[in-house]
């Protein structure tokens, strides 16, 4: 199935069910007003949603109405802990290639994670607002996973059964400000702003047989002033798959349900596939001509970033968003309850 959730008013919106197809979608109010509850009595909840959903597919859903992902907000709009790491060390070896620093053996057998801001998502068309350009602002291309419960000390295939929906993800950066956080030693925090998630979550059966061994076997495409700068694949080359990267976390505490777990940057040794990040690019620049050329993103920059499932139809909806600078006012967007 296939959840999202729609603007409100409130800071937790109201839960949808969408079709496979994203064409419709019903209110889940008779069974459960937001996704937290959903994830919280998962095993009790998600079997009714399930039902609703294969209702909405087949047409037969008395009350259903057109998706619009403009009325989205993150699915989960805010969490209990937003952990990301990065799983694609094709990455990680491009940035310290340019660099000139080599990547330490302990990063091919422990992943690399930082702990995120999670009190405030973005929806899939939100703008995302930032104070100057002068901070380089760049896109991050990834997926994600929302868990159950995982239980302190759980291996990566236990881990995995605590997977309960996937998202697409959109981590941005503000990369001016990453070098001299990073020279502290305590790690990202005003270089991370607010993370952007698609229109819809969904759960890994929506994926069929492209999702295998933790993995989302699936090409990411990112448009960037509407051209295409990255086809990533996002299976092959995930280090570490998602089983791996929540049970990092479990190591030493936890998880409750509600969490989300990011695969960080998805990225191909083939750099004909593009790249899912600028600052990528420009490592690639720099490493052919000893310097970069490409721009960090500039306001009044749009980007998309969407995955189509294995039936071509897109899988998450896409993350549409502007680049806007935060003394620009924002038109406010009426709810459906007050559009209504």
């Amino acid at each position: 199935m296939k959840l999202a959730t729609y603007k409100d008013g409130s800071r937790d919106g109201q839960l949808v069910v969408v079709s496979r197809d994203l064409s419709q979608a019903h209110y889940a109010n008779g069974i459960a007003t937001r996704l937290q509850q959903v994830l919280d009595d998962w095993n009790f909840l998600s079997p009714q949603l399930e039902e609703l959903s294969t209702t909405l597919n087949h047409g037969k859903a008395r009350h259903a109405f057109a998706f619009d992902p403009k009325l989205c907000m993150a699915p989960l709009p805010r969490a209990y802990q937003w952990a990301d790491g990065s799983a694609y060390l094709n990455h990680v070896e491009l940035v310290r290639r340019a660099r000139g620093a080599e990547v330490p053996e302990s990063f091919y057998l422990d992943p690399l994670m930082y702990q995120g801001g999670s009190d405030d998502f973005l929806g899939a068309m939100e703008p995302a607002r930032f104070v100057s350009e002068a901070m380089g602002i760049d896109f991050e291309a990834e997926l994600a996973v929302i868990t159950g419960d995982v239980a302190m000390g759980a291996g990566p295939e236990q881990a995995l059964e605590g997977v309960r929906l996937l998202a697409l993800v959109n981590d941005w950066s503000l990369r001016n400000l990453i070098p001299a956080e990073l020279a502290k030693g305590f790690g990202f925090f005003q270089s991370k702003p607010a993370t952007a998630f698609g229109p819809v979550a969904v759960t890994p059966d929506e994926l069929g047989e492209a999702w295998k061994g933790g993995r989302v076997h699936l090409s990411l495409q990112s448009q960037w002033n509407g051209r295409k700068v990255g086809q990533c694949e996002a299976g092959p080359e995930m280090t570490f798959h998602f089983g791996q990267l929540i049970a990092h976390i479990a190591k030493t505490r936890n998880l409750r349900a509600g969490s989300i777990v990011g695969s960080g940057t998805v990225s191909n040794k083939d750099w004909s596939r593009g790249y899912s990040c600028i600052a990528e690019k420009r490592a690639i620049e720099t490493i052919e001509t000893g310097e970069p050329k490409t721009e960090f993103m500039k306001f009044g920059d749009t980007i998309r970033i969407e995955m189509k499932g294995l039936d071509g139809q897109s899988l998450f909806g896409a993350i549409d968003q502007d680049v806007v600078s935060l003394h620009e006012p924002l038109e406010v967007e009426a709810s459906p309850a007050e559009a209504a």
